[in-house]
C-alpha cells in the first residue's frame, strides 16, 4: 500500500490535489471477540467482525499490540515486539486445516463470555496448542510444511532469539530472564548452543506457534482487504524488560552488568494518577541505535507494516523527550525529561521505508518540541473527546479547535467508556474533584445540546462531525456500555484487558444507527 493511498488520513502529498474522504473505524482488541474458548481469537469471530464493520459502514479496525503478553497480561508489556500472541490462534481454523482434532480440545471449561480469566484460560489454550505442535509433522500438508520452513528462514532475525527465549523461560518456570543462571543471562554462546540442542523440540514449538499465528493473521488481513476494511496496528514506543528484545539486545538499553535497568520509563503525575505512571520499561541507549543506523527500529517498522495497513505509535512524545526515572524509585514523581533523537530516527525511517502510514499518539504532557516533530513529518496526531471539555484547555485542544491533521476518538483503551466517563464520580480512577466533574459535564451538554441520556451517541456523532480525516470509536461506546466494560485503568496492576462482548450485545439497530451517523457525516 502506497502512502498516496493513505492521503485521506494525513495531507502530505499536495493536499489541494486530492479530494479527502473522511472515514471512521472501530477500536476493539481481538481478545474481546466472542467465542467458546475463553478469549477472542483471529478466526471465525474475527472474520465475522470484519463483515459487521462493513455492514456498519466502517472502514478501519484498530487493535492493540498483538504480541505475546507477559506481565499483568498487558499487550503493552509483550515478551517480544516482533512475535504474535499464540493465545489468539483460532482453534476452529486449526481444525479446519486438519491440524487439530475436536477430541484434543476436549471438554471446554465453563469460561465466562464477558470476562477473560487469564490464568485458567491460558493454561487451557496452551495445552491445546501443545497438541497441535506435537502433531504438525504428520498432519500438515506438504504446502503448509514448506511455508513453515520458509517462515523460519525469513524471520530468523528475531524468531531464533525469541524461540530460545521462550524455551529458557519455560525451563526457568517463567521467571524473568535476569533470574536465570548467569550463563543464560549473559548469553554465553556455548551454553546457549548446548541448551538449543537439548530443548530443540521446545524451540521448534515456539517457532511453530509463531508460524500459525502469522498464517492465520494474514488470512484475516486478506478477508479485511476483500471487505474494504483496513487494519490499524499499535506499536508501544518502549518494550518490556522481560522480553526477548531486551535479552537479545542488552547493549541497546540502559542496563547494569547483571541486566537490571538503571533507569526506566513512565510519565509524570497526570489525569490518571497524582504520582504519575511508573511503567518500568528499560530506556533506549539512543547513541547505540544511532551507531547502527536504527536497524532495530527499521526492522520493527517493516515487520509491523507486513501485519497492518496503518501504525499507531503509542507515546509518540517520547521521541522528542521521555520521562526518565531512576530504577529504584517507587513512583514516577522523581523523574526528568531527557531529549530523544526523534527527528533523526524518523528521517531514517522515511528515507529507508518511504512515507510511512503512522498515527502519532500525542497525548499527555505535550510541549512545542513534540508538536514540531509531529508536524515536521506531517503525521496526524490524536484528539480524545473525553479530554476536550475541561476549563483550562488551550483552544486547539477543545472540540471546535481540533486541527485538520488529527484522528478523533471518543476514548481509547486507557479511558473509561463514554457513558462511564460522563457519569463518573470524583476520585474513582481519576484525580478530579466533584466540582470539576460537574463543570465539565455541563460543558459537554452545552456542546452536544442534549440531556445526556444517550451521551455515547452524542459523542459518536460529535466525533464524526469534528474529524477532518478519521474518527475512531471503541466498540463499547457503540453499545452504550458503562464502566464495567472498561478495558484498562492506567496504573492499576490487575483486572485489566479482560472485557469481552457477546454477539447478542451488538444489536442490529445500533449498527444501523452507526451507519446512519456515518452517512450523515459524509463518511459512507
Amino acid at each position: 500500500m502506497t502512502f498516496r493511498a493513505l492521503s485521506f488520513i494525513y495531507r502530505v502529498l499536495t493536499p489541494k490535489t486530492y479530494e479527502i474522504s473522511p472515514k471512521i473505524g472501530i477500536l476493539l482488541h481481538p481478545t474481546s471477540l466472542p467465542g467458546p474458548y475463553g478469549m477472542g481469537e483471529i478466526g471465525p469471530s474475527a472474520r465475522q467482525f470484519i463483515q459487521t464493520l462493513q455492514q456498519g459502514g466502517q472502514r478501519y479496525w484498530q487493535v492493540l499490540p498483538l504480541g505475546p503478553t507477559g506481565y499483568a497480561d498487558s499487550p503493552y508489556q509483550a515478551l517480544s515486539t516482533f512475535a504474535g500472541n499464540p493465545m489468539l490462534i483460532s482453534f476452529d481454523d486449526l481444525m479446519k486445516d486438519g491440524l487439530l482434532k475436536p477430541e484434543e480440545v476436549g471438554e471446554v471449561p465453563d469460561f465466562s463470555e464477558r470476562r477473560i480469566d487469564y490464568g485458567p484460560v491460558l493454561e487451557f489454550r496452551q495445552g491445546v496448542l501443545n497438541q497441535v505442535c506435537k502433531g504438525f509433522s504428520r498432519r500438515a500438508s506438504a504446502e503448509l510444511k514448506a511455508e513453515f520452513k520458509a517462515f523460519c528462514k525469513k524471520e530468523a532475525g528475531w524468531l531464533d532469539d525469541y524461540a530460545l527465549f521462550v524455551a529458557l523461560k519455560e525451563e526457568n518456570e517463567l521467571r524473568p530472564w535476569i533470574d536465570w543462571a548467569p550463563e543464560f543471562v549473559h548469553r554465553d554462546a556455548d551454553a546457549l548452543k548446548a541448551f538449543g540442542k537439548e530443548k530443540a523440540s521446545d524451540i521448534r514449538r515456539a517457532k511453530l506457534c509463531q508460524f500459525l499465528f502469522s498464517h492465520q493473521w494474514h488470512r484475516l488481513r486478506t478477508v479485511a482487504e476483500a471487505h474494504g476494511v483496513q487494519l490499524i496496528g499499535d506499536i508501544p514506543i518502549f518494550v518490556a524488560h522481560d522480553s526477548a528484545d531486551v535479552w537479545a539486545n542488552p547493549k541497546r538499553f540502559y542496563l547494569d552488568e547483571n541486566g537490571h535497568p538503571t533507569v526506566v520509563a513512565g510519565v509524570p503525575p497526570d489525569y490518571f494518577s497524582a504520582t504519575g505512571q511508573l511503567w518500568g520499561n528499560p530506556l533506549y541507549r539512543w547513541d547505540v541505535h544511532q551507531e547502527h543506523g536504527y536497524e532495530w527500529w527499521l526492522n520493527r517498522m517493516r515487520h509491523m507494516l507486513r501485519q497492518v495497513d496503518i501504525v499507531r505509535i503509542d507515546h509518540f512524545r517520547g521521541f522528542a523527550a521521555y520521562w526518565e526515572i531512576p530504577a529504584d524509585e517507587e513512583t514516577a514523581m522523581n523523574g526528568k525529561w531527557v531529549e530523544a533523537p526523534g527527528e533523526d530516527l524518523f528521517s531514517v525511517l522515511q528515507r529507508e521505508l518511504g512515507e510511512i502510514p503512522v498515527i502519532a499518539e500525542d497525548l499527555g504532557v505535550i510541549t512545542e518540541d513534540v508538536d514540531a516533530l509531529r508536524d515536521q513529518f506531517e503525521l496526524p496526531g490524536m484528539r480524545i473527546l473525553q479530554f476536550s471539555f475541561a476549563d483550562d484547555l488551550k483552544p486547539h485542544m477543545k472540540p471546535e479547535g481540533f486541527p485538520e491533521n488529527c484522528v478523533v476518538y471518543t476514548g481509547t483503551h486507557d479511558n473509561d467508556t463514554t457513558a462511564g466517563w460522563f457519569w463518573r464520580e470524583a476520585g474513582v480512577s481519576n484525580t478530579e474533584s466533584a466540582e470539576d466533574i460537574e463543570t465539565e459535564r455541563q460543558a459537554v451538554l452545552e456542546t452536544v445540546h442534549t440531556d445526556g441520556s444517550q451521551i455515547h451517541w452524542d459523542l459518536i456523532a460529535l466525533a464524526h462531525r469534528l474529524a477532518p480525516h478519521t474518527a475512531i470509536v471503541p466498540l463499547q461506546d457503540v453499545m452504550g456500555l458503562g464502566t464495567e466494560a472498561r478495558m484498562n485503568v492506567p496504573g492499576r496492576m490487575d483486572g485489566n484487558w479482560a472485557w469481552r462482548f457477546d454477539w447478542a450485545d451488538l444489536r442490529a439497530e445500533d449498527l444501523q444507527r452507526l451507519r446512519d451517523i456515518t452517512e450523515w457525516a459524509g463518511r459512507g
